[in-house]
């Protein structure tokens, strides 16, 4: 159900539905967590259980999910509930480099038939207590919905020093690989 992969997908002309997969992630994610498991494990975790709990449900449709996960490390990070909490979740990333782990699933019939996941690396610049005020000042709520507290699309940008890696795979949706599937399936124009 994500604003920008909805629009990253009607802009390249594919032809979908939009059903929220109605799972916690939360409760995906904590046995996984326990285990050990590494920020990029557990977003494509997450993809596989968004994809399978809608492909239940329509299981004639070729049903994705997708799930994006930002680790440092392997500490992973969530969406803050609050400035407070997104003040400090910069405040960590600051002068450091963090990974954006974007996974994908193709699930039929309550079976997954394909996975991706792409992985890229972006370094937040030194940032000063006054600096990251004045950054959730200007952005408001907006942080909130993105973990990492930025959106790379927009003021967020002013936060790196260097990102390495493919530009939709930092927004959340690998489409280069889904549209070469797609196509590979017949679903696309070759």
């Amino acid at each position: 159900k994500s604003a920008t992969r909805i629009e990253l997908l009607t802009r390249a002309g594919v032809a979908f539905d939009v059903e929220g997969a109605g799972i916690d992630e939360r409760d995906v994610e904590a046995p996984l967590r326990s285990g050990g498991a590494d920020p990029a494990t557990i977003a494509s975790h997450l993809a596989d259980a968004k994809a399978l709990a809608v492909s239940r449900r329509r299981p004639a449709d070729l049903v994705l999910g997708a799930d994006q996960t930002l680790g440092l490390g392997r500490e992973l990070f969530v969406k803050a509930d609050d400035r407070a909490a997104a003040e400090a979740q910069i405040a960590r990333l600051a002068g450091r480099t963090h990974q954006l782990h974007a996974a994908l699933s193709l699930a039929v019939g309550g079976h997954v038939v394909w996975r991706h996941l792409s992985s890229a690396s972006l370094t937040v610049r030194p940032l000063s207590p006054a600096a990251i005020g004045r950054y959730l000042d200007t952005v408001g709520d907006a942080v909130l919905g993105s973990v990492g507290c930025y959106q790379l699309e927009g003021l967020g940008i002013r936060l790196f020093d260097r990102i390495e890696g493919d530009y939709f795979t930092i927004l959340g949706l690998p489409l280069l690989p889904l549209l070469a599937e797609l196509r590979a399936r017949g679903l696309i124009d070759p």
